[in-house]
């Protein structure tokens, strides 16, 4: 155990008054920088490291886009912001994960600020101004890349710099085969991979008359989980997938037991995480305690036709029919007693997630492209799909879209410090366009082509607990839910008018922009525009102290907002995307920030590596602001946490990735309430439930 370790683990001796010993991880951060100096090649100056490094097939050739004198200037800017780290989990977790080393791994090659540089310059692609702004985000920590782009970006050998996949799978082989090769690819270039298989018939169904033939869903899922546990990477990171299941799908209750502590194993699924789509009439089910009906697909189609799939169906409108015909195949359970068993289900495993179908519908603005109908991994993406239809060998497919994930988050607390929101929005957009134009997914054909088309991005924000810490303000007060509004009303406002700016200065608009709600239709703004006052009142802080907060931060007016609208008409947006809250976790580490929106599990955080421990202590803490960072997750009320998450969705256009924090002797008609509390709230997903007996693995490529 190294020295610094031992240092570190000085935090939690007390002094005479009972307050921990915080100034000992500055000491550790010390110790262990030296160390990594020890263990850090030696170059005589910066351009010998750089051609050293494209030499040796590590690094790309910057000196095609730059010249030696531009990259000098944009390192030596690197190092002017006179960066520190503010913890030793912070310096560990860079040097551990992101730093380059030496193909043996015996030493470093790269320091933080040469590492921002690398990533600047590649983001960049030439452009030395976009460099420096990248290079100073990036250092100054007002905007983090998510980790695929952060340790892949300008390296030579690299993996993906997006986050993770969606695919919709048809009750086909063909495309059963499709999606299983799709998932493998996309799980080996370092994906998180998520697929709905709500369009497959269920267990017993007919194959081509053959009675009882089907295996229904959940064999299906085994092929998937066996894919992503397949592809790691070359080993070096497990593979990590969902598959999501509508609620009314007649295999839902099979697919659920899957999860269950004693599920056999033939019927387990042990490492594929599971998710459900719920559409709002089985909460009405449930409100009104009557049953819900789960109907096989193959026979509504049998029935109805082969365009009336259950994944594409409106249930609310179809139910009854569906219920009082008898040639539709079906089962039944009561709403309620439903609801309860997902709630045991995930008080074992912590899953299903739970994704609101209609809640994410509802002012979508690409609804006249498209439904949403599932989520990723970790619940924060909601795009449209088109379904492929992959024929025979010696006939055409006709390939749909599915989805990737291009990520980074802005840190609210260095943001707003610096008085850069805008210039952090603005950047991070920029950024994140780049990733899009230049993620190589040739062999991901559907997702190719949607990103093609939709250059989607999902631009988000952390260290929303630590900004409330660090201001005295409690998690889920009146003055928490005023900040995070007023902030993500910033974030909606300046990403969607520097999309309008890159359309501008491209002339090019993402496809099918001219159904979108962003469009003037018998209206004088885009539809987009009137939902939550946009054009039509001034959205502006109303408690004392998130006035103070933004004192110096601009706040755009209605006429603004006007401005934007006939603006985004005139020249069109180049993301159909833009907006999506991950949870954070490595990055969020590095930048010294809570995780997103969610509140911090512990005041001092104790992480077990192999035989030693280290403490993390939460950002800014001291003995005034650890009062404003308790309660903590499994003491703050979940209606705290859904209220955040609510009050943030109503200016995110894809998601907002909320856990529920319960104690496991939570009775379970109290964690069904609260699904049906965010639901009423207008979330459009929940990702795992976490309590204390439970460690789930999360996903490190959704994860930003």
């Amino acid at each position: 155990m190294g020295k610094w370790i031992e240092k570190n683990n000085e935090i939690m001796r007390r002094d005479k008054m009972g307050q921990l010993s915080l100034h000992k991880d500055k000491e550790a951060i010390k110790l262990f920088l030296e160390h990594v100096d020890s263990k850090t090649k030696k170059f005589s100056n910066e351009i010998a490291r750089l051609r050293y490094l494209i030499e040796e097939d590590y690094y790309v050739d910057v000196f095609e886009m730059y010249s030696e004198a531009e990259v000098l200037g944009i390192t030596e800017y690197a190092y002017s912001f006179g960066f520190e780290f503010q913890s030793f989990m912070a310096a560990s977790k860079f040097y551990d994960t992101y730093a380059l080393k030496t193909r043996d791994k015996k030493e470093w090659l790269e320091d933080f600020e040469q590492h921002n540089v690398i990533v600047s310059l590649y983001l960049a692609g030439g452009d030395v101004d976009l460099a420096y702004r990248y290079v100073k985000a990036h250092t100054k920590q007002t905007v983090q890349s998510a980790t695929p782009t952060y340790l892949n970006a300008g390296r030579s050998r690299r993996g993906e710099l997006a986050s993770c996949y969606l695919f919709t799978m048809d009750d086909t082989l063909n495309s059963i085969q499709f999606i299983k090769s799709q998932v493998s690819q996309a799980s080996k270039i370092s994906g998180g991979v998520a697929v709905n298989l709500t369009r497959l018939r269920g267990r017993g169904a007919p194959i081509k008359g053959n009675k009882g033939a089907a295996k229904g869903v959940l064999p299906v899922a085994n092929l998937i989980q066996g894919e992503v546990g397949y592809a790691d990477q070359q080993g070096a990171r497990a593979g990590a997938g969902a598959a999501y299941l509508n609620i009314f799908h007649y295999d839902v209750i099979e697919f659920l037991n899957s999860k269950k502590i004693n599920a056999d194993e033939d019927a387990r699924l042990s490492t594929l995480s599971i998710g459900l789509i719920v559409p709002s009439l089985f909460f009405d089910l449930a409100k009104e305690d009557k049953d819900l009906y789960m109907f096989e697909p193959y026979s509504i189609q049998k029935e109805y036709g082969e365009d009336v799939v259950l994944d594409d169906i409106n249930i609310t409108e179809w139910y009854d029919k569906l219920v009082d015909n008898d040639n539709v195949v079906k089962n039944k359970i009561n709403a309620r007693e439903m609801l309860n068993m997902i709630a045991q289900i995930q008080l074992q495993s912590g899953y299903p997630y739970i994704m609101y179908k209609d809640n994410a519908n509802k002012n979508h603005a690409l609804n006249g492209l498209g439904e949403v109908k599932m989520s990723n991994l970790c619940t924060e993406i909601f795009q449209y799909m088109e379904v492929s239809d992959i024929k025979d060998y010696n006939e055409q497919d006709q390939l749909g879209q599915d989805i990737i994930c291009n990520l980074a988050s802005l840190n609210m607390v260095k943001s707003i410090e610096e008085n850069e929101v805008e210039e952090a929005i603005r950047t991070g957009m920029r950024a994140l366009t780049f990733v899009a134009n230049n993620s190589r997914i040739e062999h991901l054909p559907t997702v190719h082509k949607a990103n093609k088309n939709v250059r989607a991005v999902g631009l988000g924000v952390m260290s929303f607990h630590s900004m409330c810490a660090k201001n005295k303000i409690r998690y889920g007060s009146e003055e928490s839910l005023d900040l995070i509004n007023i902030y993500c009303m910033l974030m909606d406002y300046y990403s969607l008018d520097e999309s309008m700016r890159i359309a501008k200065e491209r002339n090019d608009i993402f496809y099918g922009f001219e159904k979108s709600d962003y469009k003037i239709k018998d209206k004088e703004y885009g539809d987009y525009f009137y939902v939550n006052g946009r054009v039509t009142e001034d959205i502006v802080p109303v408690t004392d102290k998130v006035k103070e907060i933004f004192k110096d931060t601009y706040i755009p007016t209605k006429e603004d907002w006007q401005r934007l609208a006939l603006d985004v008409d005139k020249y069109g947006v180049y993301n159909g995307y833009r907006l999506s809250i991950a949870p954070t976790q490595s990055i969020s580490y590095i930048t010294n920030c809570s995780s997103a929106l969610t509140p911090v599990v512990d005041t001092v955080e104790r992480r077990t590596y192999g035989n030693s421990e280290t403490f993390y202590p939460m950002p800014y803490l001291s003995a005034e602001t650890m009062w404003y960072y308790s309660p903590t997750a499994f003491d703050i009320p979940n209606e705290h946490i859904i209220n955040v998450a609510a009050v943030a969705q109503k200016w995110i256009d894809q998601g907002v990735s909320t856990i529920l924090f319960v104690n496991s002797e939570i009775e379970t008609n109290k964690l069904a309430r609260l699904y049906a509390y965010a639901h009423d709230r207008g979330l459009k997903s929940l990702y795992y439930t976490r309590n204390k007996l439970l460690s789930i693995a999360e996903c490190t490529s959704c994860a930003v």
